[in-house]
């Protein structure tokens, strides 16, 4: 895809997924500008996770969905929907606030994999059953794609990274489908580990 000049970035400490919300607090003076520009003009901005090791060059692009708040002092509370997969070709230093030269990203041309789609599905339904005792309706999950469901579950930066890095909805699946069932361990875990305590005081990490 051709390259995008000038792309609003907000570089954070967290990461996007297409169709994700994500509330946004607005207070510093050039991210103000840049939010102004993007409602004026209805255009996106990408959020790109600051890592501890530096910015990721993936990030993921994301519409203003709704202005919650604007506060007298200009600060803006917002939230934001991503969109879509970016990279990062080099950053600019030419405007007001963070911004690059971006090029969208594509999928592999590629039929999804019927069986790690299935995984995925069974797997988050399993995952959205144990964490809110209610089970969802089926027609619903088979319809989600692997960042519609992960974006309701909080796997963790790295994971959601390892997620916006992946050109395969195959292999995404896949991957929310192992996120899945290590969070329903987790979650047994911490089952066993509150009977236990309710039971002596004490957990035990044996047997």
């Amino acid at each position: 895809m051709p390259l995008v000049h000038d792309f609003p970035l907000f570089p954070l400490g967290l990461v996007a997924l297409p169709s994700e919300l994500v509330p946004l607090h607005i207070f510093e003076e050039r991210y103000k500008e840049m939010i102004g520009r993007c409602l004026e003009e209805g255009s996106e901005f990408g959020i790109v996770w600051m890592a501890d090791d530096g910015l990721r060059p993936i990030g993921c692009a994301c519409e203003i969905a709704e202005v919650l708040e604007r506060l007298p002092d200009g600060r803006i509370n917002l939230v934001a929907r991503g969109t879509r997969v970016f990279r990062i070709d080099n950053r600019q230093d030419d405007l007001p606030y963070p911004a690059g030269t971006i090029e969208f990203l594509d999928d592999r041309f590629e039929d999804v994999d019927p069986q790690a789609a299935a995984g995925a599905h069974i797997a988050y339904a399993d995952l959205v059953e144990q964490a809110t005792d209610k089970a969802p309706e089926p027609g619903e999950i088979e319809a989600m794609s692997a960042y519609e469901m992960a974006a309701t579950v909080e796997f963790g930066l790295d994971a959601k990274q390892g997620l916006l890095d992946l050109r395969s909805e195959s292999a995404r699946m896949k991957l929310v489908a192992r996120l899945c069932r290590a969070a329903i361990k987790r979650l047994d875990f911490v089952d066993r580990a509150e009977a236990r305590a309710r039971s002596n005081g004490k957990v035990h990490f044996t047997g």
